[in-house]
Formats: structure tokens, C-alpha cells, sequence
């Protein structure tokens, strides 16, 4: 049997692929430092400011592109054939959005992977993403953590932090950290979203979603 010789086309292709990638990551870079400065400025408005909604609606249409734009790269970053696994996905969201190398970070695995259901992977990324970004743009802290857990029962997914945490009257309303787009999402996909926060202790993101709707259900019996 003969090795298949490389495509020189296929290394271009690929070379392509990254470049395109850096100059989308180096823009990216851009729109990020402008939305985080602004998030700064709304967090000090009045909450009966008149202008804190428009400011809020703007907010989330640049949110929304920046998660278009992370998505982008990120496809583009990797392979067709060469698809990340979940943790290696989130591990590589501080370095894709250019996010602040000075606060530790990690992805921590526990429990055996399984594999997941058609079309899971996208969501669960988007809202572990997503707290991600919120916890390096609000917290202030100095560490956060991303856990996967594969349990029996269910898959876990939990994002903490040891920064500010989140005042008490403003998690009551749940329109922080973009929490309303994140529990939405976790809805639509059969799980639970969860938020822990203590003033100058952190806080925590969890999602859970049950064994039956998060992974692939492969016969283990032989036959007889």
C-alpha cells in the first residue's frame, strides 16, 4: 500500500485559512476593546438613566457580532477534519478574542467523554463562551476556571471566577452577563442554567443537561 502523497494545494489552502484567521482575530481585537469599554460605561450609568436601554440594545448588537465573529474564526482556525473536542473549543476562547493573557486561566475535564448529540457541540460552546467573556469583561478577577464534567446522569458545564461577583438586586433581575440569551439557549436544548454570586467571592455559571439529551447512545450489549 502506497502513502498518499501531499497536496501541495492543500497546505495553501490551509496557510490561507490561518492568515485570513489572524487578520479576522486582529479585528476582532478591536471591536472587543470598544465593547468592553463600553460595557464599563453603561455598568455606571443610573439605572433610571434614560439613555442606559439604547446604550443596553447597542451592547447586544455588537455582542451578537462579536460571538458571529468568533465563530467565524474559530472555523476557520481549525480543519473541516480536524474538529476540536469541546474543552479544547472553550480553552481557546481567551486567546481567539485576544481576552487579557494576565488573568489565569483554565479548562479542567473530569469523567470519561462522551460523545455528543448532533448539534450540541454549537450551543454548549456558544453559552460556555459566553460566560467566559462575561466573567474576564465584569469580574475583575484574577482566576477563572471552565469544569466539563461527564457524569452518568448528566453533562456539566461550570465557568467560575474569583472576581467581584454580581450585586444581589441585579442578579434578582437576571439582565446581567448577558444571563437572559444564555438561560434561553440552555432552554432550547433541554438544560437547567445556574448562577451563584457573592459579593468579593465570585461567581459561578453552571449548565446542566440530563445523559439523554446530551450524549450519543451507543449499544453496549453484545447479541445473543
Amino acid at each position: 500500500m502506497f502513502a498518499a502523497k501531499p497536496d501541495p494545494r492543500s497546505k495553501e489552502t490551509l496557510a490561507e485559512r490561518e492568515r485570513i484567521a489572524q487578520d479576522l482575530r486582529e479585528t476582532l481585537l478591536s471591536f472587543l476593546s470598544v465593547s468592553a469599554q463600553m460595557h464599563a460605561a453603561v455598568d455606571h450609568l443610573p439605572a433610571e438613566s434614560a439613555a442606559r436601554p439604547r446604550f443596553s440594545r447597542a451592547l447586544q448588537a455588537m455582542d451578537r457580532a462579536l460571538e458571529e465573529g468568533g465563530r467565524a474564526v474559530r472555523g476557520l482556525h481549525f480543519s473541516q477534519d480536524q474538529v476540536p473536542s469541546l474543552g479544547h473549543a472553550l480553552a481557546s476562547v481567551p486567546h481567539e478574542l485576544g481576552l487579557p493573557t494576565k488573568v489565569g486561566f483554565r479548562v479542567v475535564v473530569a469523567g470519561q467523554p462522551r460523545e455528543l448529540k448532533t448539534g450540541l457541540f454549537e450551543e454548549l460552546y456558544r453559552i460556555g463562551r459566553e460566560a467566559i467573556l462575561n466573567a474576564y469583561r465584569h469580574s475583575g478577577a484574577t482566576q477563572i476556571e471552565t469544569e466539563i464534567e461527564y457524569c452518568a446522569k448528566e453533562l456539566r458545564i461550570a465557568v467560575r471566577d474569583n472576581g467581584c461577583g454580581i450585586d444581589l438586586q441585579v442578579l434578582e433581575q437576571g439582565r446581567h452577563w448577558g444571563l437572559l440569551g444564555m438561560r434561553e439557549r440552555a432552554e432550547r436544548i433541554g438544560g437547567r442554567l445556574r448562577l451563584l454570586s457573592r459579593a468579593a467571592l465570585g461567581t459561578e455559571v453552571e449548565l446542566s443537561i440530563p445523559s439523554r439529551l446530551a450524549f450519543e447512545e451507543r449499544e453496549t450489549r453484545a447479541a445473543g
